[in-house]
């Protein structure tokens, strides 16, 4: 038995791997994970995504301002940790996409296969609280998916001036041009303070979708 199980997450890896999301929520599902549950264990995984990215853009603007305010000392050492947290922002971002884009993948699958589901009931009473369940899920998922994409679109604005910066800097490390940059600095912390925001929502509702989920599964 337990060379089967290791045998079953080892197939689960190799197919999420692959990308093949429906064969793995088909092997999920025979372990005795539902659609639903995915969705909600998804969720909670693009909440921490946005999560960390938050805190690296942050970290990323914190050491932009540290390269600004340059008053001395190793110039060279102070654009490599700047660049580190840059490439830490990218790679945020993009598990951030990641991230909403398999919340979709299984949101869809589980609509779709409640829709289809509506039609094997006998009970039309049964029938009609299920698709009104099913709307409520759907309006409460659409708030949140919304909110999701709405801060994931801020991210690029921010990294895009971050990045410009930062391959500027990389062959012009000197007094000079720290001062021609400095202007930037203003600009990028109000984009990063309405990103925030952004993700602040975003989480709250990603939080107000899975306590949703949990609790009707009670």
């Amino acid at each position: 038995m337990p060379c089967l199980a290791r045998s079953l997450a080892l197939l689960i890896i190799v197919l999420s791997i692959a990308g093949c999301d429906t064969a793995y929520m088909a092997a999920m599902e025979k372990m005795g994970y539902a659609k639903r549950d995915i969705l909600s264990d998804r969720v909670k995984s693009a909440r921490d995504a946005q999560e960390d990215a938050k805190k690296e853009i942050q970290s990323t603007l914190e050491q932009f301002g540290n390269v600004v305010a340059y008053e001395g000392g190793d110039l060279e050492a102070t654009y490599k940790k700047l660049h580190g947290e840059l490439e830490t922002s990218e790679d945020s971002a993009k598990a951030v996409r990641k991230r909403i884009a398999d919340v979709e993948s299984v949101a869809d699958a589980l609509f779709s296969e409640w829709e289809r589901e509506l039609g094997q009931y006998s009970s039309a009473d049964l029938r009609r609280k299920s698709q009104a369940k099913l709307t409520q899920t759907k309006v409460r998922y659409k708030e949140m998916l919304g909110a999701m994409k709405r801060a994931e679109q801020r991210i690029e604005p921010v990294l895009k001036p971050l990045r410009d910066q930062v391959l500027y800097l990389k062959h012009n490390l000197n007094a000079r041009a720290l001062s021609a940059i400095k202007g930037e600095l203003v600009k990028v912390d109000a984009q990063v303070d309405q990103l925030v925001k952004d993700m602040n929502r975003s989480i709250a509702e990603a939080d107000k979708f899975i306590q949703s989920m949990e609790k009707e599964s009670d």
